[in-house]
């Protein structure tokens, strides 16, 4: 079975050819990806209507390269799957709507792939991961601990209720003036830093439940480097970058150790791996402070390499891979959606630590 699939959910625009080879590693039949880095570095952060010009500017050609890469006629494929959500809104409907347009021409079924199951499912493109998993989905835009039981049955555990780990990454990237992405700049300086200088907060650190909270942590980076001042060194950046990636750390595994309770409640022995996904999930220190977790609480874990951690199409066509052997398919009325939780019954659920 061959899937081809679209992502242009941010500011990525990708494709891939991705086939059900019983070898993980030969499944990425071709991919094909246009980072817009360079068009947004100046803004210091995603600029929807560039974004959306810069994926119909690119689209076509980087379908028709993953093609030729594969030495293969676009009418192998047996599938057409491409992100429909969540996402900023005019650069899904650039993807969804070229997506139909393929479908249609070649009379291919249509799979309409929520951009979390995406990443979500990647742990299974990259090494089988078996269900059930708890996954942690860390990104730019989302940060939550999901119990994922099947493809399509998705129970979440925790969210952020104010700001992604992602976005409290770019944020303390651009207060110390190191560009766009955040998440890898700081990463690097943070390694010449000394963590034990600057005492930032934990937020919801020993509180119940895995929700996290970084909107607070931001707040004290930037006043930490007001009452530096313009004398504040790269050394002293370097301690603050440093000072900041360990509180996330911190918060992290403070969160997930809950979050591995609750899943270990309710799937006992059947489910033994803890799963990282989304952008944020490249980053080499949490993968370290999570395998470590992982294995004091006698699980594995399973994370896809970098290259799968951001967006790219490649997850788009295995999560659409997954779906269409399970029959399920999509009607080419299927809408673009900026919102499009995993978990529809948690957005009724109230926040763990508010008043009821």
């Amino acid at each position: 079975m061959l899937v081809l699939g679209i992502e242009t959910s941010c500011d990525e625009t990708a494709c891939a050819l991705v086939c059900d080879a019983a070898d993980p590693a030969q499944r990425i039949v071709s991919h094909s990806l246009f980072s817009q880095l360079r068009e947004h570095a100046p803004y210091g952060g995603v600029v929807p209507e560039i974004a959306s010009r810069a994926h119909i500017a690119h689209l076509d050609s980087l379908i028709g390269e993953t093609v030729r890469k594969a030495g293969l006629p676009l009418t192998a494929a047996d599938a057409i799957a491409v992100t429909a959500g969540p996402g900023l809104i005019g650069g899904v409907m650039v993807g969804l709507m070229t997506a139909k347009a393929l479908a249609y021409a070649l009379g291919k079924p249509l799979i309409a792939v929520n951009h979390l199951e995406g990443h979500a499912l990647s742990a299974r493109l990259a090494a089988d991961t078996p269900f059930p998993y708890l996954l942690l989905l860390v990104s730019g835009g989302h940060c939550q601990f999901l119990a994922v039981e099947d493809v399509g049955v998705y129970h979440r555990l925790g969210t952020t209720i104010d700001d992604a780990v992602g976005e409290a990454f770019d944020k303390t990237a651009k207060l110390l003036g190191l560009g766009y992405p955040g998440g890898p700049a700081v990463e690097r300086l943070a390694r010449q830093g000394d963590a034990t200088r600057f005492a930032l907060p934990r937020p919801l650190k020993g509180k119940p439940g895995c929700d996290f909270s970084f909107s607070g942590l931001k707040t004290a980076v930037r006043l930490a480097l007001e009452h530096l001042g313009a004398g504040a060194t790269e050394a002293d950046k370097a301690d603050l970058a440093a000072s900041f990636q360990a509180a996330v750390l911190d918060t992290i595994m403070d969160r997930a150790r809950h979050a591995i309770a609750m899943f270990s409640e309710r799937f006992g022995r059947q489910g033994r791996h803890l799963v990282i996904a989304g952008g944020v999930a490249a980053n080499a220190a949490l993968r370290s402070s999570l395998t470590e977790l992982a294995a004091r609480n006698d699980m594995q874990l399973s994370a896809p390499p970098p290259s799968l951690c951001t967006d790219n199409g490649a997850m788009i066509a295995w999560a659409g891979l997954e779906r269409f052997k399970r029959g399920s398919v999509d009607s080419l009325d299927a809408p673009a959606r900026a919102r499009w939780p995993l978990d529809p019954q948690a957005e009724a659920k109230p926040f763990a630590g508010a008043k009821a």
